[in-house]
């Protein structure tokens, strides 16, 4: 089932005009629409389902620049800047804590790996130190288990999943941003190679100007006109405690990952397992993400279900003037692997036997969107005048949203970004240029 989502109104008119139209509500959309209502600019920000209803809502909460693609890095930074001043700019707790974040391992090739990104966080001078096994021991206390080392990003923390997308979308419309909800986008009006039009369920939103931040349904969005971006998306389930006693604030280990929640209780979830299905847009791209999924066969399943037929992976082409597959499929809401649940909470319990006698509240299935090299596209899109793309953020993106909403908005409108947007450029998946394989 979904988790628990703060939930927001939308307004009741649908614009006819707009500066800028933003498809896609989840956090680096709401962001991105936050920064341009506050610059002055009239937007509309248009979702087909519920504002942060899908991986917005789904992830950890983590808001780190802990092992981080360097590439990430200068975005990572001016996210964490972002996350601390939104509750005191919006007036709303997003639920933001500088609690730092612990990692704790017993293989020594993780930790030799830890140890060599230190060298990156010293170019960036970000504030992480490694642990010897009595300092991981003694900063997991409660776990009874002994640890070769570990390492401590200092600053990092984490922020609240169901809080962080709504809140962001009041804060845009506090500034006169209108938001649409079961609203679906169904496509671009687009003359002489420009985006002059945002077709919509609801109605058409004349705009010269467009940022797609629609996770994973961007690439099938993206194909209907014409435009190649290649995209995969791992399932993945996460779990959700009742209110536990205060072990610690967040903690990765190879068995599993703890985060604790405002109001007491853990998500709990395990690095890096998921399932890949299938599908015709996984068969369209298998080649970009062959070097990816060899370098993660331990960790990653392959599956074939009903993905392969419905959903933003699936064949088919859709006309503007009736109902569309973001219409059929409002929240993408997979169900969650009972069997991933049971090993999840069983390792937790195994970790922290604090937790023997904590039940799970919910638990839940995401679908985690991701490049062939593990980095965002946030750029513009050769051909298409006035469009920006912002998705594939591969399982990074809750952290960096801020951040990379606020560099779509700057890259929409023309204004000087917030970091050099050049790693970040949809022509590096086309034109060969993409480099190494990133962080996943």
């Amino acid at each position: 089932m979904s988790p628990t989502l703060e939930r927001i109104a939308s307004n009741a008119r649908l614009p006819t005009e707009a500066d800028i139209v933003v498809i896609g509500a989840g956090i680096v959309g709401s962001a991105a629409a936050y920064f341009l209502a506050k610059r002055g600019h009239s937007v509309a920000l248009v979702e087909k389902g519920v504002v942060g209803g899908e991986q917005s809502s789904r992830n950890w909460g983590w808001c780190r620049q802990q092992n981080r693609d360097a590439r990430e890095l200068p975005l990572a930074m001016r996210a964490m800047e972002l996350w601390a001043k939104f509750s005191h700019e919006i007036g709303s707790d997003i639920g933001f804590r500088r609690s730092g974040l612990i990692y704790a391992s017993n293989d020594a090739g993780q930790i030799a790996q830890w140890e060599m990104w230190r060298e990156t966080a010293r170019q960036f001078g970000i504030d992480t130190r490694m642990l010897s096994g009595s300092e991981a021991a003694a900063m997991t206390g409660g776990t009874g288990h002994s640890w070769l080392g570990g390492v401590h990003s200092v600053s990092d923390g984490t922020a609240e999943p169901a809080r962080a997308a709504p809140v962001l979308a009041e804060g845009a419309r506090s500034h006169g941003a209108s938001i649409h909800q079961d609203c679906a986008a169904r496509g671009l009006d687009i003359t002489n190679g420009a985006v002059s039009g945002v077709i919509t369920e609801k109605g058409l939103i004349r705009t010269r100007s467009v940022i797609l931040s629609g996770g994973a349904w961007a690439s099938a969005f993206c194909r209907r006109h014409g435009i190649r971006f290649p995209q995969a998306s791992i399932r993945s389930t996460i779990l959700r405690t009742e209110v536990a006693p205060q072990l610690l604030d967040a903690l990765y280990t190879p068995d599993c990952a703890l985060t604790r929640r405002l109001d007491g209780s853990y998500t709990i979830a395990i690095s890096g397992k998921g399932t890949l299905e299938v599908t015709p847009q996984g068969l369209r791209y298998a080649r970009e993400f062959l070097p990816m999924f060899i370098k993660r066969l331990k960790a990653v399943e392959f599956g074939l279900g009903a993905s392969f037929f419905k959903g933003p992976e699936a064949f088919g082409s859709w006309a503007f003037d009736r109902e569309t597959p973001f219409e059929r499929i409002r929240v993408l809401d997979p169900v969650p692997s009972r069997k991933s649940v049971a090993l999840t909470l069983a390792r937790a319990r195994a970790l922290y036997p604090a937790l023997q006698n904590i039940a799970v509240r919910e638990s839940w299935g995401s679908y985690i969107d991701s490049t062939p090299d593990a980095v965002p596209v946030i750029s513009p899109v050769a051909g298409l005048q006035g469009f920006v793309l912002a998705a594939g953020f591969s399982g990074h993106g809750f952290g960096l949203g801020p951040a990379a909403g606020h560099l779509a908005a700057d890259l929409a409108v023309g204004d000087r970004p917030i970091v050099d947007p050049r790693p970040f450029r949809h022509s590096r998946l086309i034109d060969g240029s993409r480099g190494e394989i990133g962080e996943f």
